[in-house]
């Protein structure tokens, strides 16, 4: 079984294929990614009408790299796989309506992927990892604590009542004057600051519900940089550094009481699962994994570059589906919002 996998709900333009061999194992046979950095970083963000432009650009050119590289043509797939949301509807729409087409022209099943879904199956592409397992999806629009049950049976735990992590992250990379994207470059000076110089706030710290705020954090960085102007470097790297200490021991908390209510509503997990954009974090990486080894627990977070936003990811979601009949028509639409996981 082979699937082609379509991604452009933000600023990468990506497109791969995945395989399932006999033993059930996923395999990557190519995939292939197009960052928008340079075009998006003059404005300190994604710009949707660039980004939505600059997808249909690349796309089509993207989609044969990938076949080709896979040693593959249309009429080899079992299903052509998109995201069809959520994101930046623009972009949606590229690959929505190039994924039909193909579909249409091919004569192949349609499978309209929810992006977070696709993110919260990529460990069992990379592991073979079983259900059920509590996932952290952290990225730059999302942060949410999940049990994941089953291929469409997602019970979230905890979210964001504010910010997403990746989005405070950028917005404390932008308030201190950081090149973009700002969250790699938060963790980059962080590692040479103090993470103990400043008393930042850890929100939500100790409460039952597994739910996150981190508006608060960032407007008490704010207030020590006001208070420090202008910032010599030294005070930069300590403000990343203790930013970021206070991100990894919110997250460590919420993560324990996720754990603590994941037994209720799915029985014993499996694993303790990170992805989305933020799993990239190496300092976050490590206390997951030391917190996963404390209750027994194995770790999982795909490699870095199966972190961000690709099209095997959505690839592997959409034969999973495939694999249950979960087809979609035509009709199938684009989507800005798209939750995926019911609240406990």
């Amino acid at each position: 079984m082979k699937i082609l996998g379509i991604e452009t709900t933000c600023d990468e333009t990506a497109a791969a294929v995945v395989a399932l061999d006999e033993g059930e194992r996923g395999h990557i046979l190519s995939n292939e990614i197009l960052s928008q950095i340079a075009e998006h970083a003059a404005y300190g963000g994604v710009v949707p009408e660039i980004a939505a432009r600059a997808h249909v650009e690349v796309l089509d050119r993207l989609i044969a790299r990938a076949l080709e590289r896979a040693g593959t043509g249309l009429s080899d797939l079992d299903g052509i796989a998109v995201a069809a949301g959520p994101g930046l509807i623009g972009g949606v729409l590229v690959g929505l309506v190039t994924a039909k087409t193909l579909a249409l022209v091919a004569r192949k099943p349609l499978l309209a992927v929810n992006h977070l879904e696709a993110h919260a199956l990529t460990p069992r592409l990379t592991d073979g990892l079983a259900f059920p397992y509590l996932l952290l999806l952290a990225s730059g629009g999302h942060t949410q604590l999940v049990a994941v049950k089953g291929v469409g049976d997602y019970v979230r735990l905890g979210t964001t009542i504010d910010d997403a992590i990746g989005e405070a992250f950028d917005k404390v990379a932008k308030l201190l004057g950081l090149a973009y994207p700002g969250g790699p470059e938060v963790e980059r000076l962080a590692e040479s600051g103090d993470p103990e110089r400043f008393a930042l706030p850890r929100p939500m710290l100790g409460r039952r519900e597994a739910d996150f705020s981190l508006s608060g954090l960032k407007t008490a960085l704010r207030i020590e940089a006001e208070r420090l102007a202008p910032l010599a470097s030294r005070d930069v790297a300590d403000l990343c550094a203790g930013f970021q200490a206070a991100v990894v021991d919110v997250v460590v908390d919420r993560v324990r009481v996720a754990l603590r209510g994941f037994g209720s509503v799915a029985g014993h997990p499996t694993a303790l699962v990170a992805a989305g954009g933020v799993a990239a974090n190496g300092a976050i990486r490590r206390a997951l994994a030391a917190q996963a080894g404390e209750v027994g627990l194995s770790f999982v977070a795909p490699p870095l570059p199966l972190c961000g936003d690709n099209g095997a990811m959505i690839a592997w979601a959409g034969l999973e589906r495939l694999r249950l009949g979960l087809v979609d028509d035509l009709t199938a639409p684009a989507r800005a919002r798209w939750p995926f996981a019911t609240a406990s």
